[in-house]
Order: C-alpha cells, then structure tokens, then sequence
C-alpha cells in the first residue's frame, strides 16, 4: 500500500486543495490530508476548524483520511508511514518555492518522493489567501470553496464587528 501525505494549513481547504486531493488518490492508495497546527502566518480558522472543514470535504471519500500534525512534514510522514508527499502547483511562482522545500524536505528524508501535481486550469487563480480576502469582504466565494466552508467563513465574519478586527497578515 502506497500512502501519500498532502500537508498543508488549509486556512481555509477551497476547490484547488479538493481537486488535488481527489487527483492523488487515483495515484495512491490511501491520502493523509494533514492540518498544520502552526505556521508561521496569521490563521483564520482554529487548527480543530480546519481539521472539522477539511473532514467534512472528503467524508464521502474513504481514501483520504485528515489529521493534524505539527513538527516538521518528513518526520511526520515518517511517523504514518507515508512514502510520498504531495504538493499542489498553480502558477510558475508556487514552482520556484515548491522546489526549494522538495530540495529541503529530500535532504532530510531522502526516502520520501515528493509528487507535484498541476491544479486544473479553473483552479489556478485560487489560493486561501484570495480567499479569505474576499470572504472577509462579505465577496461571493461560492464557486471556490464547498457549501460548509462557505457557511463558517459567514460565522467567522458575523463573530467580528468590521473586517478590521482580522490581522493585518491575513489581507497580504
């Protein structure tokens, strides 16, 4: 059995992490969707919401399996036994920085590939960022995260009084 780890912080899990997902479990036989706890960038959603939106994306799909992790991502993987780590590319700047951290993370753990996949053209545009940016804007983001996500970035908003409440961070 071939397990793949797809790592990320998933702040929140939209359209282009699901299609990647989705794509590597034609690949492998089992998904490890794994939370990080705490990156070093501003959060919109608790590492137990993440977790909960990105459950709640694949609970239909018994492929992919979603947990939290902290730590460094090849040790990690090592602790599940995974022997490769997917990563997502969008555009030529995702490449440059997916590189340097596939260089890294093979220095460290030499046994575990690391696997690339293209997001689908409708998808490129997207990034958590983008958002968040837009939903924090009271934007429509229907078509680039599911119903439930749609449903907590409106409960996450309505808990603030005005869009300057959120960090600064999370508008860069």
């Amino acid at each position: 059995m071939v397990r793949a780890l797809f790592p990320g912080t998933f702040d929140p899990i939209h359209y282009g992490h699901i299609d990647i997902a989705t794509r590597a479990t034609r690949l492998f036989d089992e998904v490890v969707m794994a939370v990080y706890d705490k990156p070093l960038k501003s959060l919109m959603f608790t590492p137990e919401e993440r977790m909960a939106l990105v459950d709640e994306a694949f609970k239909d799909n018994p492929k992919i399996k979603v947990t939290g992790y902290s730590g460094l991502t090849v040790e990690f993987a090592r602790r599940i036994e995974a022997q490769v780590i997917v990563r997502g590319l969008r555009v030529f700047s995702d490449f440059e920085f997916e590189f340097r951290m596939a260089l890294a993370n093979h220095r460290l753990a030499p046994d575990i590939e690391i696997v690339a996949l293209i997001t689908a053209e409708e998808h490129t545009f997207l990034s958590s960022s983008t958002v968040k940016e837009i939903a924090m804007l009271n934007g429509d983001v229907s078509s680039m995260v599911p119903p439930h996500v749609e449903q907590a970035f409106k409960a996450k908003v309505a808990e603030h009084d005005d869009q300057h409440s959120f960090p600064n961070s999370l508008r860069d």
